[in-house]
């Protein structure tokens, strides 16, 4: 067998990067977007900031904030690779707390929108003066 035939077994990792574990889970789409979360405080571990070439190791807590979505999730598994959805939702398990929050802020920004309604038409020229008066206070 060849120096080139031979395949080496890798054996699972027993740390990750941050960053690299974040994307690989799918918080976000590229690594460097994870990694510009980690450095504007968006992700904490344990309760503390934390830098992008922290490792992490199974049972750690994460506490990840996208959007207006915030996770509070607990490592279960660790991943260097992007793969599907459903192999990333079992690198972590989210807190019942969290996602009750979330399912409750999501619930209320439905109800927000719920109150606006689109005009049917686009406005005539007389609503694009009124409009565009109060948009301009000094037309007044």
């Amino acid at each position: 067998m060849s120096k080139h035939e031979q395949t080496h077994a890798v054996p699972p990792a027993a740390s990750v990067r941050l960053d690299l574990w974040l994307w690989a889970a799918r918080f976000f789409k590229t690594r460097s977007l994870a990694r510009q979360a980690v450095d504007t405080g968006k992700v904490e571990v344990g309760g503390q900031r934390a830098k992008a070439s922290r490792t992490l190791r199974v049972g750690d807590e994460l506490r990840v904030v996208r959007g207006e979505e915030i996770f509070e999730i607990a490592v279960t598994g660790l991943s260097d690779t992007r793969g599907p959805a459903s192999v990333a939702q079992t690198l972590y398990a989210e807190t019942e707390a969290s996602r009750a929050a979330r399912e409750q802020l999501r619930a209320l920004r439905t109800a927000e929108r719920n109150g606006y309604r689109a005009p049917d038409t686009k406005p005539d020229k007389r609503a694009r003066r009124l409009i565009k008066a109060l948009g301009d206070l000094d037309a007044l």
